[in-house]
């Protein structure tokens, strides 16, 4: 089987540039020793992980100016890890997640890219029930919700890493499941509002998601 194909980018916030190690494109595939397939990651959904998405930068961009001091913060579906090797540049205290088997090692490259910090990762799902995380003052992520019955195990696993005061941030860019979480997350005891994002020039085509934010 041939090695995967990759390709380098460098992304700006302002004066600073963020250089991201990313599949070539969503048509690589490598599931060495089956290890997605026995996760239930499919072939179809495998690259998913390795790909710079619209809402990622968005949120990487949100997070660049976010107020972060003294925030415990965790990166849920973390994918490539750009927000955070943006909170990494800034010296934050972010810890990264996500399902795919894969991801572990592409951050530790894009991490070592950056010349930065390491970047505490665990990989683990939102039905996982005990992990070593702990809990965060601030929990962000980008287009995590995009199964339906992804809203529940989502809410659980942000309610079990939650301190009692949180903040949660998403991105989502519009898969209409964003209404169903919402309700749940208000049942946790979380204020919500929602509102489209001021500036994506830095996108190339027009961004019609939301930036959720919720908090107690």
């Amino acid at each position: 089987m041939s090695a995967l194909r990759v390709r380098y980018q460098t992304l700006e916030f302002g004066a600073v540039d963020i250089h991201v190690r990313s599949l070539r494109d969503k048509q690589e595939f490598l599931d060495s020793g089956g290890a997605a397939e026995k996760l239930g990651i499919s072939s179809a959904s495998w690259p998913l992980f390795g790909v710079v998405w619209p809402s990622g930068q968005v949120l990487a961009h949100l997070m660049f100016e976010y107020e972060i001091a003294g925030k415990r913060i965790l990166e849920v579906g973390c994918g490539l890890g750009l927000t955070s090797l943006v909170l990494n540049h800034r010296l934050a205290d972010i810890t990264a997640t996500d399902y795919h088997p894969e991801v572990g090692a592409f951050l530790s490259e894009n991490v070592q890219l950056n010349h930065g910090r390491a970047i505490p990762f665990v990989r683990t799902g939102w039905g996982d029930t005990q992990t070593t995380l702990g809990r965060f003052d601030l929990i962000v992520g980008s287009d995590l919700l995009y199964e339906r019955e992804h809203v529940e195990l989502l809410a659980g696993f942000i309610e079990q890493h939650a301190r009692p005061r949180c903040a949660v941030v998403l991105v989502d860019p519009g898969r209409g499941n964003h209404a169903r979480f919402s309700k749940l997350m208000i049942a946790l005891g979380y204020s919500h509002s929602q509102a489209a994002p001021k500036n994506v020039d830095y996108l190339a085509q027009p961004f019609k998601g939301q930036i959720l934010s919720y908090r107690r």
